[in-house]
């Protein structure tokens, strides 16, 4: 079957101490907020029990990686950074052993603190608007995804305006991943997120997701973090807790045309959409083979 390869820099990694070869393999990565008023969960694992809780089930359920966020990116009142601190290091800690764990963060102290409880990747949604994120990052082991967006974290940026959002948010990640490795983070350290819906309008993230092959040329592994997101609620008329079936098809469709780790919130549905699309593209062999032999 012909399908679109992305010409990925060190597809080969070791990423908390697991190895993934990008060129064959998509990365599931599930997403756990401590905080009260995430997008989809409002507050659902806010609660350190229900947090350490979803930690386990998103692992049995077959997370390759989980996502740990004390502070979402849309706007709201401002989190300190002791308070972040609190939220997610005793995840990290629960986490630890069950997957690859990340933190969902945009602050560098905070960055350097999960590095060394055993955080893996540091998923920064501000694309390095602090570039001492980067100083981070750099001369570790860890992960670093640097996300597109257009205002800091907590902001309010209505009616955003591109000319050519695609060409735009090429653009800025190039120059962040030149910012990246200026700073002494290596290549392999380096993951890419286009943004869908951060600062972007429905049509900006269908015209992404169309385009999306030349985000992937850009040649570091990219993140879809697409999981319930409003351009699939408004492209389908569907609420908050009605997303799944669009969501599954956003996957596979990023998948297909270059993606190679996707943050989902239905872990289990994402895992089986996941690796069906992985058994059709032959970097998979079924898990048993019964059927007419």
């Amino acid at each position: 079957m012909s399908h679109y390869e992305p010409p990925l820099i060190s597809a080969e990694r070791l990423i908390g101490g697991r190895s993934y070869d990008f060129s064959r393999r998509v990365a599931v990565m599930a997403i756990v907020n401590r905080t009260p008023d995430s997008f989809h969960d409002r507050g659902r694992t806010f609660a350190l029990g229900k947090a350490t809780e979803a930690v386990r089930a998103a692992a049995a359920a077959g997370a390759d990686w989980i996502d740990i966020g004390g502070v979402p990116f849309a706007p709201g009142p401002p989190v300190p950074v002791a308070e972040e601190l609190d939220r997610v290091l005793p995840v990290v800690e629960a986490a630890q052993g069950l997957a690859v764990v990340s933190v969902d963060t945009y602050r560098p102290e905070v960055a350097r603190e999960v590095i060394k409880a055993g955080a893996a990747v540091i998923n920064d949604t501000s694309g390095l608007r602090d570039p001492a994120m980067a100083d981070a990052v750099a001369g570790t082991d860890a992960s670093l995804v640097i996300t597109h967006s257009l205002a800091p974290p907590r902001t309010e940026h209505p009616r955003p305006r591109y000319g050519d959002v695609v060409a735009e948010v090429a653009g800025f990640l190039r120059a962040r991943v030149a910012l990246a490795l200026d700073r002494g983070v290596r290549p392999e350290q380096l993951i890419i997120d286009p943004g869908p819906d951060l600062n972007k309008n429905t049509l900006h993230t269908l015209e992404l997701s169309r385009r999306l092959r030349d985000i992937a040329e850009l040649g570091h592994p990219l993140l879809a973090a697409v999981s319930n997101k409003d351009f699939i609620g408004e492209s389908l008329d569907a609420p908050q807790r009605e997303r799944l079936a669009g969501t599954v098809a956003a996957l596979v469709f990023w998948i297909l045309n270059g993606a190679r780790i996707v943050r989902v919130h239905d872990v289990k549905a994402a895992v089986d959409a996941v690796r069906m699309t992985e058994a059709m593209l032959g970097y998979r062999a079924p898990a048993y083979t019964r059927h007419n032999l």
